[in-house]
């Protein structure tokens, strides 16, 4: 049984593990340089400082940038601004700045400094695709990430595996060509000193990476679980992420813009529907040449369940559609036996 309290220190573990093992990074190269200890801590510590600041004061703009969204102006879509109040007012928070991205297929994201400033922006594709009830669960799900603070963290989080990578790349590349100068004549350590670094810098990208993929999958329940409470309805949400998943594998090239921000990953949207398409015969149990809706749930539970599934979900930033469309049905049941309250919320999680 979960709760809040569980995302917060999920959250909170999450950080500390990151920055425990880059403090060992750091400490490592500090070693391998023969730096002043005090000196070297100050120049790496406040360097990884002012780039974690510079990545959470700029992320918002590069998403924008990226997305090319275009901000709703009072009564332009009164539906969406009336619905996004409702369900902001029902939960605690600021009205969100809304935004349309001029993209087809069905996604939303959210993104921001803080509470105040949060932006919830949809695709057109969402807008056409799905019906009332189902945009109101993408809605609440989006609210959720708000509530719980999810874009904040994760956006201060990911700046350390990106640190690590970007130092592995150039310290790789430095000592390479430093080792081809050795073997030219030119008698000096820097070479594998600097491959060392690069070694010890793309195990620490490895290790926080996969912490950060972890606690990514983790806050998309805690979303999708925040939605069926606030609409009442998971099966809304449920019903989103099928044509949300579907939408997106028929995308001709998978987005790579805030994978980590939207509802669904298009990459793993599309690794999904491949891997059902590949197994077709053997899923299409009455051989109509057609997967209907309960052949489509069992291929979709079956694949989750696949031991190549959850060795790949270890790099993926969303769970597989089904065991997100598990944990809404665990919630719908327990909705439908009238014990289900609000310290529950999260219980399946």
């Amino acid at each position: 049984m979960a709760n809040l309290a569980q995302l917060k220190f999920a959250m909170g573990t999450s950080i500390l593990i990151a920055g425990f093992i880059f403090g060992i990074f750091i400490f490592a190269i500090l070693f391998l340089l023969q730096l002043d200890l005090v000196t070297g801590l100050i120049v790496a510590l406040g360097g990884a400082g002012l780039f974690i600041l510079f990545q959470y004061l700029i992320g918002p703009v590069v998403v924008a940038a990226s997305t090319r969204l275009h901000f709703l102006k009072p009564g332009e879509n009164p539906w969406l601004e009336s619905t996004v109040k409702e369900l902001a007012d029902k939960s605690g928070l600021p009205m969100p700045k809304l935004a349309v991205v001029p993209n087809k297929t069905p996604n939303a994201f959210t993104y921001g400094r803080t509470s105040s400033s949060a932006v919830l922006a949809v695709h057109e594709g969402l807008l056409t695709s799905l019906n009332e009830d189902e945009i109101k669960g993408v809605i609440a799900h989006e609210l959720g990430h708000i509530k719980h603070k999810d874009y904040i963290v994760m956006t201060v989080l990911s700046a350390l595996p990106l640190i690590a990578y970007i130092v592995a790349w150039s310290a790789l590349r430095a000592g390479m060509f430093s080792s081809y100068s050795r073997r030219r004549g030119k008698e000096n350590n820097a070479g594998i000193i600097l491959i060392a670094i690069g070694v010890i810098a793309f195990i620490v990208y490895i290790i926080t990476f996969l912490s950060v993929m972890r606690l990514s999958r983790l806050r998309e329940h805690f979303a999708d679980a925040y939605s069926a409470y606030v609409t009442g309805s998971p099966r809304s949400l449920e019903s989103a992420l099928t044509k949300i998943t579907y939408g997106l594998s028929l995308a001709p090239q998978p987005s790579s813009e805030v994978r980590a921000f939207y509802i669904e990953d298009p990459a793993l949207a599309k690794q999904e529907a491949h891997a059902i398409l590949e197994k077709k015969q053997d899923y299409d149990l009455d051989k109509d040449g057609v997967l209907d809706e309960r052949e489509l749930e069992h291929a979709m539970e079956k694949e989750a369940r696949s031991t190549w599934s959850n060795l790949n979900t270890l790099f993926a930033t969303h769970p597989p559609t089904f065991k997100r469309i598990l944990l809404l049905r665990e919630i719908e049941q327990e909705m439908q036996t009238g014990r289900y309250t609000g310290d529950r919320v999260y219980a399946h999680v």
